[in-house]
């Protein structure tokens, strides 16, 4: 069943979420396995000295201490045999405190976190961030990344620095953003089209609000919107129905949720198949399924940050814990 708030069917079937299998826990390499069997928990301990050893054995590795530390988004910016580079927003809403980090990840060696440095004046509480597609590296160092006002920064990497060459509101946000509440933002490419979505969190009992439509990269304006709800079962306390989404090659849709109770939680987070989205070049449509499938279970953590390798069903997760700070690690969650 399709959940639809408004927008116009179009021509042509949506992409069909491929089956998906159970996660088990992580082992040493940091890739979880698969089984036939139902989804089975991945845990970490918070607080002592026994517990911080476990989170580092169940494959989750600390990038940050302290509040300022978490992770809200994250994308991949290239790999180097085993290790993945990733660059990550950061929500923090002070003067002085870091947007964004570049972050190393590697299964068998501690993460590398480098703060970039953001030119000009600082946005306020970063949710999201995804690369801008095109052909023959013509974006290459451009991304969007995304405030949880609505408010979307186009921005240029150049080393350790980024600056902004455009900024925009996604549609239908209000010109004071009071009403939105955004925590996720994707763009995928495909025939030369560039599609994105972006997810307003939902929260208890009011569901999040996924949003599609095409996007131009020359132009940073978007096309006919296509909206649908989506609300997951579990967690089922102090939810965030989708912390983060982001789309796979084939259109599949892939979510976080997360349970909030506050800085000091405790902390439980989910991933999802969602559902799908296409379009047709001229109009986005979503496929958003009421009865989304959970693709693993995380308690301990507040999964904000979620991002697929290339060509692979692997990905990479980000937290944002917090007090606890942020931690990277790695899952077999996405759908090439």
């Amino acid at each position: 069943m399709i959940k639809r708030i408004f927008g116009a069917a179009i021509v042509g079937a949506a992409l069909i979420v491929p089956a998906a299998t159970a996660q088990a826990g992580i082992p040493a390499s940091g890739i979880p396995s698969f089984s036939d069997s139902s989804d089975t928990t991945v845990a970490s301990g918070r607080g002592s000295a026994p517990d911080k050893a476990a989170r580092a054995a169940d494959g989750w590795q600390r990038v940050g201490d302290g509040i300022t530390s978490g992770l809200s988004g994250i994308v991949v910016d290239g790999r180097d045999g085993a290790a993945v580079d990733t660059l990550a927003v950061r929500d923090n809403k002070n003067a002085g405190e870091n947007r964004l980090v570049a972050v190393r990840y590697s299964p068998d060696a501690a993460p590398q976190a480098h703060p970039l440095t953001w030119s000009g004046e600082q946005p306020v509480d970063l949710e999201a961030i995804d690369a801008v597609p095109g052909k023959d590296g013509q974006y290459d160092g451009q991304y969007v990344a995304l405030s949880s006002s609505g408010t979307g920064y186009r921005i240029q990497r150049s080393g350790d620095t980024v600056r902004v060459l455009h900024e925009f509101r996604l549609p239908g946000v209000s010109s004071d953003g009071k009403d939105a509440n955004y925590e996720g933002f994707a763009l995928t490419s495909k025939n030369g089209e560039v599609t994105a979505v972006w997810a307003d969190r939902g929260e208890g009992d009011r569901p999040a609000k996924l949003s599609a439509a095409q996007w131009n990269p020359k132009t940073n304006e978007f096309g006919k919107r296509d909206s649908a709800e989506f609300s997951v079962p579990y967690p089922a306390e102090d939810v965030r129905h989708i912390s983060d989404v982001k789309i796979s090659a084939s259109g599949a849709l892939i979510v976080s949720s997360a349970s909030d109770p506050g800085d000091d939680g405790p902390f439980d987070s989910a991933l999802y198949a969602a559902g799908s989205v296409s379009a047709d070049g001229e109009a986005a449509e979503l496929d958003v399924s009421d009865s989304p499938q959970r693709l693993g279970t995380f308690t301990g953590h507040k999964i904000e940050a979620l991002a697929c390798l290339p060509d692979s069903d692997k990905g990479i997760l980000g937290t944002d814990d917090e007090n606890d700070g942020g931690s990277v690690t790695s899952a077999a969650f996405c759908r090439p």
